[in-house]
């Protein structure tokens, strides 16, 4: 289980929620001892992902649809 202190849980509240899945904990605490327990009870409403949010981020060989020097005999 993750811990964060009172003062992070306090600054960061919305993001801490957002990031948690269901069946995830994330225990506060206060002078180093557990004062909460923040848990997620419903599903997220949306999906982590957007689509074409990779848009760009993968790149491939030029010659990625050649076809390959080991299977050229079976390609005659």
């Amino acid at each position: 289980m993750a811990t964060v202190t009172i003062t992070v849980a306090q600054a960061q509240l919305r993001e801490l929620i957002q990031h948690l899945s269901i069946g995830d904990e994330l225990i506060i605490t206060e002078n180093d001892e557990p004062v909460a327990r923040l848990a997620r009870t419903t599903p997220r409403q949306q999906w982590p992902c957007r689509a074409g949010s990779a848009k760009g981020q993968v790149k491939m060989a030029a010659d990625f649809d050649a076809p390959l020097q080991d299977f050229a005999e079976y390609l005659e």
